[in-house]
């Protein structure tokens, strides 16, 4: 169901049950009308206005505990598309689940293209709005009468409102929100761009918001069973996005050790996340999911970090979550018997020979560092848009104990940079990584789609990468050849800018004739 464009004809409907409260007004202190003042704080304004603003408006504690669980630096923050596209994401992927933005209508447009450029197929809610409705608190009631409009038990479990740059700035108090609407969970949150660095750590805001308010929900009393029953064997939830096979290999790598893979968080329907919190411990495969870790350790679960990715990957990861969950050792050493010869079996099977530099913003860049050395790779550097965070150490040390450059936060400069000091034979990394790359004859792979989009785990993963890495690393050739054609386009003479203005000279043969020439302004000389 889709929230109309227009929200003049929700205000005209007189068809809301008896038993449902009308929509209250908002107070108009409750807005910063310093915000809407003259053209309004768009993002044109800058984030040091913007994050003022905020604060002005009594977003402070919302903004502490984003600097907090997402740090910033070295420098502001890492170049990537809207953060708010994170948290959009994780709410079209849910089922019974509807989404509802409030912000700047090309912010707005924005967002729901992408959304749909990655597939989504359900329509994205929004509320519009003016310096008026800011001004005077209308736009919170008009997101508060959207919410009521769309909250029917029948089609949703939760209703997800994400509030943007604008909105936050400007203070408008989606807390002020009632939780739940006829059984229909109300789910409100901030992110702005201001705010959360990328939009790797806001699906972690929505998936944080989403397991405190099950978890609470959980302590209350009994909740729904999961879609397919609960696991006779203690399970391991898994933290982050990651490849589809991924979770069932994780699965055949805990089924030795008595243990099943439990949900994937961000989840995909809102029980599976009392089935991620009904867990004897939580795998941080992404280590940036602050917020929702802290719902876990309330929970009481025990957290391990890495993933189980090549021969040393996957004996540390089995030992750490043997610990965790308190299976026996010799239970742990019978499983690694058993599945670290394959892994080392199928990496020596497909070897990668090539020095590589690798950059990326989904905060998998570390893992796939660790395969791509056990590999056979000659890789000099690291690249991550994301923060270093305790669950991440394990493998920054692995790497740099084997001579890696590991950057978190990493700037396009910082990419750059390890590209031209390293002189790779491979560049993996964004799209301005990937062009820069090709422009000096160097081949190059676009990490999210060609990379992240691969199973990374166990046996399945060991073998993944070296298909497409070494295709790419035997297509130097090409450009070379491509280079050597192209050589000088573009550049001096060939530049295609004119040094002087063009002059006007009569056609030839026109002249001879006292005849001006057909071609009104001539030919250029």
């Amino acid at each position: 169901m889709a929230v109309s464009l227009d929200i003049a004809d929700l205000r005209a409907r007189k068809d809301r049950p008896a038993s449902t409260p009308a929509p209250a007004a908002v107070p108009t202190e409750a807005v910063n009308l310093a915000a809407t003042k003259t053209d309004g704080l768009g993002c044109h304004a800058g984030k040091d206005a913007m994050k003022a603003a905020a604060n002005a408006a009594g977003m402070s504690e919302t903004l502490d505990r984003y600097a907090k669980d997402y740090p910033q630096g070295p420098h502001d923050q890492p170049q990537s598309m809207c953060p708010a596209f994170g948290s959009l994401r994780v709410g079209l992927r849910m089922r019974r689940t509807a989404t509802i933005l409030s912000g700047s209508a090309c912010c707005v447009y924005g967002l729901t293209f992408t959304s749909h450029f990655y597939g989504a197929k359900r329509s994205v809610g929004y509320v519009p709005f003016n310096s008026e409705t800011l001004v005077t608190g209308k736009l919170f009631e008009d997101i508060r009468e959207a919410v009521f409009e769309v909250a029917k038990p029948a089609d949703y479990d939760a209703v997800v409102i994400i509030n943007l740059c604008v909105p936050t700035a400007s203070g408008v108090p989606l807390r002020l929100l009632p939780k739940e609407i006829d059984g229909v969970r109300i789910i409100g949150i901030d992110v702005p761009g201001f705010g959360v660095p990328t939009h790797a750590e806001a699906k972690d805001v929505l998936a944080g918001a989403m397991l405190k308010f099950a978890r609470t929900e959980a302590e209350q009393g009994p909740v729904q069973a999961p879609r397919a029953g609960r696991s006779e064997r203690p399970t391991v939830t898994l933290l982050g996005e990651m490849f589809p096979a991924d979770p069932v290999v994780i699965g055949g790598l805990l089924e030795p050790l008595g243990l099943a893979a439990g949900p994937v968080v961000p989840t995909r329907e809102w029980r599976e996340l009392y089935a991620a919190l009904d867990c004897a411990a939580v795998a941080a495969i992404h280590p940036f999911y602050t917020a929702s870790m802290r719902e876990f350790e309330l929970a009481g679960r025990p957290i391990v970090g890495s993933a189980p990715v090549g021969h040393d990957g996957t004996a540390d990861w089995l030992d750490r979550i043997g610990e965790a969950c308190a299976v026996p050792r010799a239970t742990v050493e019978a499983a690694k018997n058993r599945l670290l010869p394959m892994i080392k079996g199928a990496l020596s099977a497909t070897p990668i020979k090539g020095r590589i530099t690798l950059s990326g913003y989904e905060g998998s860049e570390l893992l796939v560092g660790r395969l791509l050395v056990e590999s056979g790779a000659d890789l000099r550097y690291v690249g991550t848009a994301c923060p270093r965070t305790p669950y991440s150490e394990a493998d920054r040390d692995w790497l740099e104990a084997r001579g890696v450059t590991v950057r978190y936060r990493a700037s396009l400069e910082d990419d750059l940079s390890a590209m031209r000091e390293f002189r790779p034979d491979l560049a993996i990394g964004t799209t301005p990584v990937v062009q820069a790359a090709k422009e000096l004859a160097v081949p190059a792979l676009y990490f999210t789609n060609l990379i992240s989009a691969r199973p990374l785990m166990g046996v399945a993963g060991a073998g993944s990468l070296a298909k497409v890495i070494n295709a790419a690393l035997g297509n130097q050739h090409r450009f070379d050849a491509m280079r050597d054609f192209f050589d000088g386009v573009g550049e001096g003479h060939a530049a295609g800018i004119w040094e002087e203005v063009p002059k006007v000279r009569q056609n030839v043969a026109s002249a001879t004739r006292g005849k001006p020439s057909h071609n009104p302004i001539g030919e250029m000389a």
